[in-house]
C-alpha cells in the first residue's frame, strides 16, 4: 500500500509542475513504474476526481480538486487572515512581489502573496512549491536562523541548485553559500542578485517564534533594474518590521501555533 501511495504522490507532484499536462509514459517514468501500472493508477486518480484526461490517448492533467483542498486548508488555518493585510501593505510600499513562506518540517513553502507592481515587468514565480534553500533569498533567511551546522545539514539533504536551472550567481558549494548565510544573519535579512533567476533580485527576513526559531519567512522579489542592492538595503527595516508583525499575530493562526510549538 505504501508503494502505491508513494507512486500516486509522485504522479500528482509531476502533474503539479506541468499544468499543460503530461503523457502516460512521462508519468510512468516519474513514478518509476510500468506504463500499464501507471495507467491503472491514473484511472483510479481520475475516478476520485484528481486527474482528468483531455481526450482518449491524450495527456493527463490535474483537476482543481487538489488545489481546492490546499486552498481550503489555508483558509481554515488562518494564515491568510493573519498575514495578508501585512503583506498587502508591504507590497504597496515597495511596489514588488511580496510573499510569505511557512516552515513545514524540512521544507519551506510559499502560501500567500501580494503583488505590488501595478504595471511593467512583474515577477511572480509558482506558489506552493518547496523552496530551494541554497539559491533563494527565502532559503538563506531560514538558514540564517539556524546554527551553521544545522543549516549545512539541511542544504546537504536537499542538494545545491544546478547553475543551469537557476541564476548565474547561484552558490554550488559550501564555501560560496556560507557568505550569504552569514551576511543574512548579521544584517537581519538575506539579499540575492541573479542567484535564483537571471536578471532578478530578492530579499527575505525570517518570521521568528518566541523562542527565536523561524516558523516562516517574508520575501520581496523583483527585477534587478528596479530592485537594486541599494533599494533592498533601504527596504530592509520595513521587511524586518513586517516579519516581526506577522510573528506577533501568529498565535491567531492554528498552523503558526503548531509550527511555533
Amino acid at each position: 500500500m505504501s508503494g502505491v501511495l508513494e507512486r500516486s504522490l509522485a504522479v500528482l507532484e509531476k502533474l503539479a509542475g506541468h499544468p499543460e499536462g503530461c503523457s502516460l509514459s512521462t508519468l510512468a517514468t516519474a513514478a518509476n513504474m510500468p506504463v500499464s501500472a501507471a495507467h491503472r493508477l491514473l484511472v483510479d486518480l481520475a475516478r476520485c476526481g484528481y486527474v482528468r484526461q483531455e481526450r482518449e490517448q491524450g495527456e493527463y492533467r490535474l483537476t482543481i480538486k487538489l488545489v481546492a483542498l490546499g486552498l481550503g486548508f489555508l483558509s481554515r488555518s488562518g494564515i491568510v487572515d493573519v498575514a495578508q493585510p501585512l503583506l498587502d501593505a508591504l507590497a504597496d510600499e515597495c511596489g514588488e512581489l511580496v510573499r510569505l513562506g511557512v516552515v513545514d518540517g524540512d521544507e519551506l513553502i510559499f502560501v500567500a502573496k501580494a503583488q505590488g507592481a501595478k504595471s511593467g515587468l512583474r515577477y511572480d514565480p509558482d506558489m506552493g512549491l518547496s523552496v530551494p534553500l541554497s539559491c533563494s533569498a527565502a532559503g538563506h533567511a531560514w538558514l540564517s536562523a539556524m546554527s551553521e551546522d544545522k543549516a549545512l545539514e539541511m542544504v546537504a539533504r536537499q542538494g545545491f541548485g544546478a547553475p543551469e536551472k537557476f541564476g548565474p550567481k547561484a552558490p554550488t558549494t559550501v564555501k560560496t553559500l556560507l557568505p550569504y548565510i552569514r551576511s543574512a544573519r548579521k544584517r537581519g535579512f538575506s539579499m540575492i542578485v541573479e542567484v535564483f533567476t537571471p536578471g532578478m533580485t530578492a530579499m527575505a527576513a525570517p518570521v521568528r517564534a518566541h523562542d527565536g526559531k523561524a516558523i516562516g519567512v517574508v520575501t520581496i522579489a523583483g527585477p534587478l533594474f528596479r530592485l537594486t542592492e541599494e533599494r533592498m538595503l533601504a527596504l530592509g527595516p520595513r521587511l524586518i518590521a513586517t516579519a516581526a508583525a506577522i510573528a506577533e499575530t501568529s498565535s491567531a493562526s492554528p498552523l503558526f501555533k503548531t509550527r511555533a510549538a
